[in-house]
């Protein structure tokens, strides 16, 4: 074994899908293997997941992959594992799962409307504001509305956690989780009992789990994981990462004033920097190491929406063997023009507020599915405009960027990303960015890179850059103009709107 190649497990559990993809230490994808997870939905603005099955997903994954590499588990350095943040995990004392609620929630929206007084208070400690996704809130929702499962609740973590726990049968959290839900004091990165205290949870400080930096070995794959999974007993696991941060540094970002873009399930903006961003419009602001900060801008306004049209118009009946594609191809057919319809990514609420909603604009008898879908495709990207002016617009600077997610790998998204924000956009040459991202930092844990710097340059590369077209920018600037005017029309009729029943008062039907 002594010559025989070294191998890096990255895992990468978002809202839907969990991956497992086995890298050399060039980057290189060796294997990979993908399983869809099932959500529910039991009330209007109720979004959760099945904690078993998400760990039966995560055993499958692994052991395929293993399988299509054809290496010895023993061959692999170390094991790294990047979840969506925020949402609410909890276990009870014998580890076994008691709630899995994902970060497209919104029940807890008029408790975290409750907690606006303290949000000066609440930012002054953790750079966050309450909102309705945030664990924080969940939990505060939970203690009032679940008292039996809050009592039962031993253990709060996130996504990747629960796969760390079962893996190492260790309960950690790192801090780039933690902190990019507002459970940690800033810029310290520590938790703080009077920050828990503003959210009214005194009593949950002792279901925080052990605390470690992302790049730290938080445990080793214990025997019976190792049975589940095919792995070697004994294999490095490291604290893991908050999946904006593993898919930028997967991306090739991780400098201080490097820009990261993930058109995915949720729109993330994000611009490394070595001292936190203090503006309170700034959502939230992560850490991940010693002068090592993310500033984050992101709501659930992305790629979720070409999701949910595939889902359910384009999928329908089975009639599209590659419907991902064929909506990128009716974008394509349509010369853009300035009376083409407009659309309002808000499916999932906005970061503006729970109450705003989706909406196609504008609509006229010549206007295709083309048409459609170009505004959908454009609605999108102009909602990553609007957070990354916020950032722009908190001091932080901002030349480039990268894109990534599922929207980086569409034939025309990214150019009108470059087109829309006037930025040089790159692409980069993995296509697992989360996955690769939280390979990197398990190959800095065990020694094998000095540094991300190290391991950025050793695993990443760009596959193709896009520039901004002069005549596209004053187009789009011109239709961004527009689109946020309609927003601000629009506001009064969405708070007018009464909520879904359950959505806003918590109550399940």
């Amino acid at each position: 074994m002594a010559d025989a190649p070294v191998y890096l497990l990255g895992l990468d559990a978002g809202n839907t899908v969990i991956k497992a993809v086995l890298f050399d230490l060039t980057g290189r994808q060796i294997a990979m293997s993908a399983m869809d997870g099932q959500s529910s939905q039991p009330a209007p603005g109720f979004v959760e997941r099945d904690l078993d099955e998400l760990w039966s997903n995560a055993r499958q994954v692994i052991r395929d992959c293993l399988k299509q590499s054809g290496t010895d588990p023993r061959q692999i350095a170390a094991i790294g594992c990047a979840g969506h943040g925020n949402g609410l995990y909890l276990t009870d004392a014998a580890g076994a799962p008691l709630l899995g609620i994902q970060s497209l929630d919104t029940r807890a929206a008029a408790m975290a409307a409750e907690f606006a007084p303290q949000d000066d208070a609440l930012h002054a400690l953790c750079l966050q504001k309450p909102w309705p996704a945030q664990t924080p809130m969940l939990l505060a929702w939970v203690k009032r509305h679940r008292p039996e499962i809050y009592a039962r609740a031993a253990t709060l973590c996130m996504s990747k956690d629960f796969i760390n726990f079962r893996l190492t049968g260790e309960r950690t959290g790192d801090i780039s989780d933690m902190s990019g839900a507002g459970l940690l004091r800033m810029p310290d990165c520590v938790y703080d009992r009077g920050l828990m205290a503003l959210y009214g949870l005194e009593d949950a400080f002792a279901k925080l789990p052990r605390l470690v930096d992302p790049a730290e070995i938080a445990g080793h794959v214990t025997g019976t994981a190792a049975e589940q999974t095919g792995l070697a007993a004994g294999t490095p696991v490291i604290g893991g990462y908050f999946d904006v941060i593993a898919s930028a540094m997967g991306s090739g970002s991780v400098a201080p004033g490097s820009a990261s873009i993930i058109a995915g399930t949720w729109g993330i903006n994000q611009v490394f920097s070595e001292a936190p961003a203090t503006h309170p419009d700034v959502f939230m602001v992560s850490g991940f190491g010693p002068e090592r900060f993310v500033n984050i801008e992101s709501s659930a306004t992305s790629a979720a929406n070409l999701e949910w049209y595939v889902r359910g118009f384009v999928e329908r009946g089975g009639h599209h063997e590659d419907p991902f594609g064929f909506c990128n191809d009716r974008v394509a057919s349509v010369n853009p023009a300035w009376d083409d319809p407009f659309f309002h990514p808000y499916l999932y609420g906005s970061g503006q507020g729970a109450e705003f909603r989706a909406g196609f604009y504008g609509v006229a008898g010549w206007h295709g599915e083309g048409h459609l879908l170009r505004a959908l495709f454009e609605g999108v990207m102009f909602e990553h405009r609007r957070h990354i002016g916020v950032l722009r617009a908190a001091g932080l600077p901002l030349e480039n960027a990268t894109l990534s997610g599922g929207g980086s790998r569409s034939p025309v998204w990214p150019q009108m990303f470059a087109d829309g924000l006037n930025l040089p956009i790159s692409v980069a040459t993995a296509r697992e960015t989360g996955a690769l991202g939280a390979a990197i930092g398990a190959a800095v844990g065990v020694g094998l890179f000095a540094d991300y710097e190290a391991g950025r340059m050793a695993m990443t590369s760009v596959a193709r850059t896009y520039l901004p077209d002069p005549k596209q920018v004053e187009f789009y600037n011109e239709r961004y103009a527009r689109f946020l005017d309609l927003s601000e029309r629009m506001h009064g009729f969405w708070q007018a709107t009464p909520p879904a029943r359950g959505q806003l008062s918590g109550d399940a039907p």
